[in-house]
């Protein structure tokens, strides 16, 4: 039995929802907090609000849309029958959907003609299994079983074709978590068809023949065949080019929207920590004159807890309790002034001023003032492993093409493998054109060769991509100061985790001292600005915004809060500093 079902977006609204029965707990809510937000891999899980209470979980993902299909289910409930009602929504949401639209409230008759055509499905697998266990069946029930089992590879066939790779790609996952299913207890049918959608997806992936051998003795060179960059991939992608003058606005340019939506998204605690202090400081110490640091240690003790629990780096929590202390210290109350009241403005007024950028860094603007002299404006991105670097620089390449600015990608990254082609397939959709070099090469002269080119080309803006380099590797950080030594870009980047907390102040410091100490001339290019990623994915734990701008005093200017293009927006200092408060 189905007790709720909803489809919900990756950012977490619900879109539709239909409710059998009254559930206890919010079972979707933890399917939000404990395991996407988080990354888990699982696409099932448990759910006990209460003793005695259990519910089974189980959510389908589309990537191409960045949807969410969860079923709540009881746990007598068949899991085959569960997983073909996920499977038939998801096929059939996704030819209703459109961008932009939060509310279907016409999609109740669909679902409830899925449901039960889904129901009768089951019970015609049911009937037909019996057939081959029964010595006495009827020729009618091998018929149905055969008619069941035409049917469902049919419909496999569909999806396949409709979806395209994406969709089989949902199919293998499909089979593997189907795979780790242990037990005798089973039942035959399920076994079959478990078997059957392993064979279908192999069907799909299955491998080209054998090569033909050599006999000349010769030994074939890989080197040159791995290396694709030097050549266009023969086929173009499924996808064609987005046009994004038509494409959905980035959340760059949605003045006004940024503040409310972070507002709505954290959640300020009114009765946490913080705020249980409050009242008790406020009952104990209202009406003093002046207040002592004996007064307000409690105070700060639990507020560096709890920037502690936020994700804020331990020597900068402790910093900002001191800066906060020596201010209070010794100040006269006014008459019917609540202690509690200048605590709370005293941390918030500190958190602003950590926040606040030191120098306004308007991009459009100096991209305009390059414009007048007829040269690019070249940004640097420079980050350690995996934290998001090309992605995010295809983010801002697609919020500058929406603001008429003329873009070209260099691909400096000639370490990693699969760099380059992850560059230009980023490059095919948003329609810009890619200067790279291949692998094995200098990235500095890879550098200088596309400023030269942007400037034949015209081109306003120049994103240079480099290779993610750990802070304490040398020879790495030596090669990434040269680039910028060599080039002196108008921006660098580092591109940041919203999800480190200590790290951050290592990760930021070190690659200052190196970029500093590595410089060839007297004039030393340092980092200017910083692009924080997944901030979609840590809730209240909002430290690490505090943390590397305490630590470099550069401005935080882009914040990556999803998967797609349009999803990079500008920092809420207000929404912070109540996330850090609450």
């Amino acid at each position: 039995m189905i007790d709720c079902f909803a489809i919900i977006s990756r950012g977490g609204a619900v879109l539709w929802q239909q409710q059998g029965s009254a559930l206890k707990g919010d079972p979707v809510g933890a399917l939000i907090r404990q395991h996407l937000a988080e990354e888990r891999l699982d696409e099932a899980f448990d759910y006990s609000p209460s003793p005695g209470v259990s519910y089974g979980v189980k959510w389908l993902s589309s990537n191409q849309n960045g949807l969410l299909f969860v079923a709540v289910h009881d746990r007598s409930s068949s899991s085959l029958f569960v997983a073909d009602l996920l499977k038939a929504i998801k096929r059939d949401f996704s030819k209703v959907y459109q961008p932009g639209i939060f509310s279907y409230p016409e999609y109740d008759a669909n679902f409830k003609a899925i449901h039960a055509r889904a129901e009768a499905q089951v019970d015609e697998r049911r009937a037909a299994a019996k057939g081959p266990s029964d010595a006495h069946a009827e020729p009618d029930a091998r018929g149905a079983a055969q008619a069941v089992e035409a049917r469902l590879s049919a419909e496999d066939t569909n999806e396949g074709a409709a979806e395209g790779g994406a969709e089989a790609n949902d199919a293998v996952d499909i089979s593997k978590l189907k795979g780790k299913v242990k037990g005798k207890a089973k039942k035959r049918s399920e076994q079959d068809l478990f078997a059957a959608m392993r064979s279908n997806s192999k069907k799909k992936d299955r491998p080209k023949g054998k090569e033909m051998r050599r006999w000349d003795g010769s030994k074939d060179d890989y080197k040159g065949p791995l290396d694709l960059s030097t050549d266009k991939p023969a086929k173009e992608e499924a996808e064609g080019t987005m046009d994004v003058s038509r494409a959905a606005a980035s959340r760059m340019d949605a003045e006004g929207e940024s503040e409310e939506s972070d507002e709505e998204e954290v959640e300020v605690a009114s009765k946490g920590l913080l705020g249980g202090f409050m009242q008790t400081l406020r009952t104990n110490i209202t009406g003093k004159e002046s207040l002592t640091r004996q007064d307000l240690q409690p105070a700060l003790d639990a507020m560096r807890r709890q920037l502690l629990e936020r994700n804020v780096a331990e020597e900068i929590s402790s910093k900002l309790c001191e800066t906060v202390a020596a201010k209070l210290s010794g100040t006269s109350l006014s008459s019917f002034t609540r202690v509690s009241t200048v605590v709370k403005r005293a941390f918030e007024e500190a958190l602003v001023r950590v926040l606040t950028p030191k120098r306004s860094i308007d991009v459009l603007a100096e991209i305009r003032a390059a414009q007048a002299r007829n040269t690019p404006y070249t940004m640097v991105f420079v980050g350690v492993n995996g934290v998001g670097k090309s992605t995010n620089l295809a983010k801002v390449a697609y919020w500058l093409l929406q603001n008429k600015v003329k873009v070209m990608i260099a691909a400096c990254d000639t370490f990693r493998s699969g760099a380059v082609e992850q560059l230009r397939t980023h490059c095919h959709r948003l329609d810009v054109p890619l200067f790279e070099r291949g692998y094995e090469k200098d990235p500095a002269q890879v550098a200088q060769e596309a400023i030269k080119q942007a400037k034949r080309m015209g081109v306003d803006v120049l994103l240079i991509d480099t290779a993610g380099r750990m802070q304490d590797n040398e020879p790495l950080m030596r090669a990434l100061a040269n680039l910028i030594n060599l080039n002196q870009p108008d921006l660098t980047l580092f591109v940041g985790e919203a999800l480190v907390g200590n790290d951050a102040v290592d990760q930021l410091t070190k690659f200052n001292r190196r970029l500093s100490d590595l410089a060839s001339g007297t004039k030393r290019h340092l980092i200017d600005g910083i692009v924080l990623t997944k901030f979609d994915t840590i809730d209240t734990k909002v430290g690490a915004a505090l943390s590397m701008v305490y630590t470099s005093g550069a401005p935080i200017m882009f914040v990556g809060v999803g998967q797609n293009y349009p999803d990079l927006s500008r920092l809420n200092i207000k929404a912070i500093c109540k996330s850090l408060l609450g």
